[in-house]
């Protein structure tokens, strides 16, 4: 099994071991849970920053090799420093065929020049970048696809439209809840409100001389 991170069990923690490691090029790290001890390791600066700027850190299982040992984990937590954006720490939480994981998955869109309302000047608001799910350890999707052919200005696309894989699941379950909508343009909206005053007015005015008909 190939390893997606190389880390190395560590046996100083606090606060100056890893000062230390940092600036060694390392980052503290801690793999925790599946009923074991917590063990502290160091993964390479460079390396963890490329997986986490590469996307989905956070929803992905990886193998970690610490010091010849392959322990499959997720990455649960990452800590960056606030004003410099620079990684101090990392959370790793083992995982075995067993285990249940919460995740949020990212969506994709497609075909979007088949969106007649896309066509039109319409745009594609985005609700949700990702959902999150419940998902087996060894079968996390790595993203879910939403198809925009033949989607029209006013239509809304609810995640009962992405198949889940089996025994995947959203972790809210009470209503259809919305991804995206395929929203009027700007210039439309502005014509569809002008006209909406101007039938207004228009219904207004038989009424405003019907009062002044009283009047009289």
């Amino acid at each position: 099994m190939s390893a997606d991170l190389k880390a190395a069990a560590r046996e100083r923690v606090g606060k100056g071991a890893a000062r230390q490691l940092r600036l060694e090029g390392l980052v503290p790290a801690v793999i925790y849970g599946d009923n074991k001890p917590p063990v502290p390791v160091s993964v390479v600066y460079k390396d963890a920053m490329r997986r986490i700027t590469d996307g989905g850190f956070l929803s992905h299982v990886i193998n970690l090799d610490v010091d010849g040992e392959t322990v499959r984990v997720i990455p649960r937590d990452y800590q960056l420093e606030p004003v410099r954006d620079f990684l101090v720490h990392i959370d790793f939480l083992r995982v075995s065929k067993t285990s249940r994981l919460t995740v949020e998955v990212p969506v994709h869109f497609v075909n979007e020049e088949e969106s007649p309302g896309l066509k039109r000047g319409g745009v594609l608001n985005i609700v949700r970048h990702a959902v999150e799910v419940s998902a087996p350890a060894e079968s996390v999707p790595e993203s879910f696809t939403i198809d925009l052919t033949g989607t029209e200005v006013g239509d809304s696309l609810h995640v009962s439209l992405i198949p889940m894989p089996e025994g995947v699941s959203p972790t809210i379950t009470d209503r259809d809840f919305t991804i995206a909508t395929i929203a009027a343009p700007s210039a439309l909206r502005s014509e569809e409100g002008a006209d909406e005053e101007e039938e207004a007015a228009e219904q207004a005015a038989p009424e405003a001389e019907a009062e002044g008909d009283d009047e009289d």
